[in-house]
């Protein structure tokens, strides 16, 4: 399977795919964690537990949803529940074994921003905002991370912090979201950093086929820790690659474009 040819956003969305195991309730976002939950569906997990914000529950969609009101969530779901139910009872209530997010910035803790780029009052850029994110970051069992690197979202500090990871306190030392582990894990279109359980500084512990260290930490804005036993990602199968690209496929001619796969 080696001269298999797939890009870089393919083996990240494989990646966080592989992390989701069969009969696990995930709570997942939209944008890449929808296309890496699907696919773990899709591929070996076919009872996993997709909940969305809207309050679906077991949606199963044949297509990538635009958003968390898209009505195909809703028409593949095995209930809908009120959006109050889906926090209080479900993810609250620690019912949620892992949230898959999003962000447009993250930093070595991995706390994210998805409400501005630039200043709060006068943003360069002002983005969907928090959402869910917030509470299904320090809710959910743990947290994975989905997004591509480069040093405009891996930073040194955010422009806002919408949802807390890990965080200083007063006396100077991190500490885990208040009632999960918080971001165990963040993968990227380089590599896997995963959480170091002391400091709950990110690491690079894996690195995907033909990436450097060295283009990892030209992507990264802080300097970038790496653990000493780095492993290499293993490549996407054939199946893999074709489930995901049909999916994205169905999605572009559902939607007139390929964006929503992205």
């Amino acid at each position: 399977m080696s001269d298999l040819v797939y890009s870089p956003v393919e083996i990240m969305t494989v990646a966080a795919a592989r992390k989701l195991q069969n009969g696990t309730v995930c709570f997942v976002g939209i944008g890449l964690p929808s296309a890496a939950a699907n696919l773990a569906r899709i591929t070996h997990a076919p009872d996993l537990v997709l909940i969305y914000e809207s309050g679906t529950i077991g949606a199963k969609p044949d297509v990538l949803p635009l958003s968390i009101g898209d009505g195909e969530l809703a028409e593949t779901a095995d209930t809908v529940v009120s959006v109050p139910e889906i926090f209080r009872y479900w993810l609250q209530g620690g019912r949620v074994d892992i949230g898959f997010l999003g962000a447009a910035q993250i930093d070595k803790f991995g706390n994210i921003n998805t409400t501005v780029i630039g200043p709060y009052n006068a943003p360069r850029v002002r983005l969907p905002g928090a959402g869910g994110a917030p509470e299904i970051a320090t809710a959910a069992k743990e947290v994975a991370i989905i997004l591509k690197q480069n040093k405009r979202a891996f930073v040194e500090k955010l422009d806002f912090v919408t949802s807390s990871g890990h965080y200083s306190n007063a006396s100077g030392n991190c500490k885990p979201a208040s009632r999960g582990r918080g971001p165990t894990t963040v993968i990227t279109d380089l590599g896997i950093m995963r959480s170091d359980p002391a400091s709950g500084e990110l690491v690079l512990t894996a690195i995907h086929p033909g990436t450097t260290v060295e283009q990892v930490r030209e992507a990264t804005g802080w300097l970038l820790k790496v653990a000493p036993a780095l492993e290499t990602t293993p490549r996407p199968l054939a199946n893999e690659l074709a489930a995901l690209r049909d999916l994205h496929s169905r999605t572009a001619a559902a939607h007139g474009n390929a964006e929503a796969a992205e």
